[in-house]
Formats: C-alpha cells, sequence, structure tokens
C-alpha cells in the first residue's frame, strides 16, 4: 500500500529556526503547528497505552476465554465503525464475500442492508431473490434472526447469519411501518444470481429498463438491453425509461459507463479528498446509446451511492426527467484496502458531486417532478435516508443544490401529474406493474408528453 508519509520535516526546521531566533512574524505559527502534532502524538501515545491495558484486562480476566484475534478485530472494528456509517473492518470470510457479491453471485437471501443504533434496516431487497419474493421491504427493521435478537452482533455477523445452506430456512422479524406488531417471515435460502438489468416494451414503444445493482455486469447489461427493446420496435424505439428505485448502489466505474451511455461529453462525476492530489473527475467516455430520444428516470428512497451519481449527472446535463421521490443521500466514496491476513478494510475517502458542482451527502437527489408510491405518510421510526444515522459525514465543499436553475424543459403536463396515487389505487403487486405501479404509470404518461413535445420541436 501506498501510506502517505507524515510531513513534519518543514515544521520541524521552521521551529529550531524559531528557537533559535532567526525567524520572526508567521513563523510563530508554524510553531504552534508543531507543538500541537508533539501534543497529538503523545496524546496517542497515552491511549496506546490505555489499549494496550485493556485488551490484557480483556485476556486475563473476561468471563469466558476469547482469542487475540477476535478481540483485536473487534478493536479494528470499532476503531473504523466510529468515524462514519461506511467505514468498517472485514475479516478474511467478509472481503471474500463482498468480492463475489460484487460479481453478482453469492448464497443467501437477496438483501443489501445496513446497521443502526444496534439493529438491521433493509436499504432494498433485491429483485427476483427469496428476499423480495417474501414480501420484504425497502426501511423493513430486522429485530431478530430465527428468534435471537440482533443486538450486539455486528453488521458483518449479521449478514453471516443470513447466509448459509441453500435450500435451509431462516426466519426474520421484522418491524414495519403501519404494522401493530412485529412481523415473522420465513425465507428459503438460495444461491443468489443477481439479474442486474431487467427490460420489457411500454406502451408507444417506450424501452423500460430496470437496473437493481451496479455490479460488473451493470453497463454490459444495461447496453443489451437497450440494443434488444431497439429490435423489438423495429429500430423506432421512441422514448425510453431507467428504473434506479431500490438500486443500492455499487461500483464507481459502473455508475460513470451507465451515465457515458446517455450523456455524450462533459462531467460525470468527481470526487474531493482530504488531500487535492487524490481528487478526481470522471467525463463521459461513449457516445448516446438511445440517440437523444427522451429518457426518464425513476428514483426513490432506496437509490443510493451510484444510482444517485447516474441520477445526478443525467439531471445535470439535462438529459433526463427525474420522477419519484427523494433519493438516499449517500454522497461519499469508500476505498476497500487489502489487509495483510486476507482481510480488508473499508474506508470513506472522499465526497463525490455531480457535474454541477452539487454534493448529495445527507441530503440526497430531488427528483424534477415528485411522484409517491402510495398515500402513506412518511414513516415515523427507523432510517430512511443517509441523514438519519449517527456519525453522518457533513454536506461540504459543493454549490448549494437551490442555485441550479430551474427546468423549462419540462412538457406542460410534468405540472399536473398527481404526487401520490387516487384512493383506492391498488397494492403494488410485482406480477403487475403495468396495473399497481403508480410511479411507473406516471413515468410513462410523461415520457409520452416528452414524445410529442419533441415532434412538435421538429
Amino acid at each position: 500500500m501506498n501510506f502517505r508519509q507524515p510531513r513534519f520535516r518543514n515544521g520541524l526546521l521552521l521551529g529550531a529556526a524559531f528557537l533559535a531566533g532567526v525567524a520572526i512574524g508567521p513563523t510563530a505559527s508554524v510553531l504552534g503547528r508543531a507543538v500541537a502534532q508533539d501534543h497529538s502524538r503523545a496524546e496517542a501515545s497515552q491511549f496506546l497505552k490505555v489499549f494496550g491495558d485493556v485488551f490484557e484486562r480483556v485476556r486475563a480476566e473476561f468471563v469466558d476465554p476469547v482469542s487475540d484475534k477476535e478481540v483485536l478485530e473487534n478493536a479494528i472494528n470499532g476503531m473504523l465503525t466510529g468515524l462514519d456509517p461506511h467505514s468498517s473492518y472485514m475479516n478474511a470470510k467478509a472481503f471474500k464475500d463482498m468480492q463475489v457479491q460484487t460479481k453478482g453471485e453469492f448464497g443467501g437471501l437477496g438483501l443489501e442492508v445496513t446497521e443502526e443504533k444496534g439493529l438491521i434496516k433493509v436499504v432494498s431487497p433485491i429483485d427476483d431473490t427469496p428476499a423480495y419474493r417474501a414480501g420484504i421491504k425497502s426501511g423493513d427493521i430486522i429485530t431478530a434472526l430465527d428468534g435471537k435478537t440482533v443486538l450486539g452482533l455486528s453488521l458483518n455477523e449479521a449478514v453471516d447469519r443470513m447466509r448459509g445452506i441453500p435450500n435451509s430456512r431462516i426466519v426474520l422479524t421484522i418491524k414495519r411501518e403501519g404494522a401493530d406488531k412485529p412481523l415473522e417471515i420465513a425465507v428459503i435460502r438460495e444461491i443468489i444470481k443477481i439479474r442486474v438489468v431487467k427490460s420489457r416494451m411500454e406502451a408507444d414503444n417506450i424501452g423500460y429498463v430496470r437496473l437493481s445493482q451496479f455490479t460488473e455486469k451493470a453497463d454490459a447489461g444495461l447496453r443489451a438491453a437497450v440494443k434488444a427493446l431497439r429490435a423489438q420496435a423495429g429500430g423506432n424505439l421512441r422514448g425510453m425509461i431507467l428504473d434506479l428505485r431500490n438500486d443500492p448502489g455499487g461500483l464507481l466505474d459502473q455508475a460513470i459507463a451507465v451515465s457515458s451511455a446517455f450523456v455524450e461529453q462533459g462531467e460525470i462525476v468527481s470526487t474531493r479528498a482530504r488531500h487535492t492530489e487524490d481528487s478526481q473527475r470522471w467525463d463521459a467516455r461513449g457516445s448516446d446509446i438511445i440517440n437523444g430520444i427522451p429518457l426518464v428516470v425513476l428514483i426513490n428512497g432506496g437509490s443510493a451511492s451510484a444510482s444517485e451519481i447516474v441520477a445526478g449527472a443525467l439531471q445535470d446535463h439535462r438529459r433526463a426527467v427525474l420522477i419519484g421521490t427523494k433519493s438516499f443521500g449517500k454522497g461519499s466514496v469508500q476505498t476497500v484496502i487489502p489487509l495483510p491476513g486476507g482481510g480488508a478494510m473499508r474506508l470513506t475517502t472522499a465526497r463525490y458531486y455531480t457535474p454541477s458542482g452539487r454534493s448529495i451527502q445527507a441530503t440526497g437527489i430531488i427528483p424534477d417532478v415528485l411522484v409517491k408510491d402510495s398515500r402513506e405518510g412518511p414513516a415515523s421510526f427507523g432510517l430512511e435516508r443517509e441523514s438519519d444515522y449517527n456519525r453522518v459525514l457533513s454536506n461540504s465543499g459543493g454549490t448549494p443544490a437551490q442555485i441550479l436553475p430551474p427546468r423549462t424543459d419540462l412538457p406542460p403536463i410534468a405540472k399536473q401529474i398527481p404526487d401520490k396515487p387516487p384512493e383506492g389505487f391498488p397494492k403494488f403487486d410485482p406480477l403487475k406493474p403495468g396495473e399497481t405501479d403508480f410511479q411507473l404509470q406516471q413515468a410513462v404518461v410523461l415520457a409520452q408528453a416528452m414524445i410529442r413535445q419533441r415532434s412538435a420541436a421538429r
């Protein structure tokens, strides 16, 4: 690994000059920094001694024998999880599991989860997995596994317990908004083969593409789906809907590639790290694979990270109209750093910014057309957005979202689209999306209006 060397050299030399009576004026501030560094090092040395004392006391007096490895792994994980919600330690097994998951195939239930206040929160169920078919929803709080509380478990430990032998059964105890009592949902484990892209044709030759996760297969799957839709439409694909709802994100390079599939030139995303030389910018690297036809993007509170990069880029470039509800608001970058022994640490190393300079950290992407999926009010408990976490990373360094100029390219019907379903609208059924998915219905209406507007402008 290429660790940055401590930057003490200039400070010590200038400090020595000051003590010799050579330097005056501004150099005093350098001496102040050197003194502060010395104090910091002394304080660190003191706490390392405390750590050693605690370690020895645990080894000698904890009620049950405990291995040194277990104690030290817990200490490392505590160091990282105490920084922000997304930094963590992965032992060798957890690191291997993560590598398998990014390739799009792994064993388990098919849930994207996170941890808050000792409980496990569902970010989103993955399409066509046991968890999805069992009816587990984004926002559900998992309080117990097979009747045993998850309190006291790390996120990795909870995930490990949810994984298991294919065809084995596990019961999840769920706390859900609107439910009077905890729900017990039995799920049968499977080998999870993530189908990251699904597509079909909607009315008026409007292609629909659902992207459920940004694995290594996302960009290739998207391009294959568009090619198939164009063939199905006889070369007359008139519009497209990209569904990023409940897409928890994934690989940064795939977010850039997917954005580049619709944006021909210009910035896609930039990252700003602690040190200026580590900041980066990525530009579009392709051509618009749908040749400028109207594009509508669906987002909601489960759209996070890579999904928000894509949504933000398409919104800033005015390449798409966003419809749905505000996204999750995860605007930070995690670097996975392999460690000796086969493990790794996931460390938050930067914030990312949309092409207009917005940081969406803890704020999210606000859709151009607000449409809720149900008439229910906001949840009254649990995590809903990044901003609900403890130790959340601050939103800083970007341009305020409100300085963006208002959109003037929306069809007039955008103002008439209702922001929630009418009374008596049927409950969502994944097997009947055309009849029960209100947000998708409004996305089709919007796409049809954009097609008419484009035709009239020719």
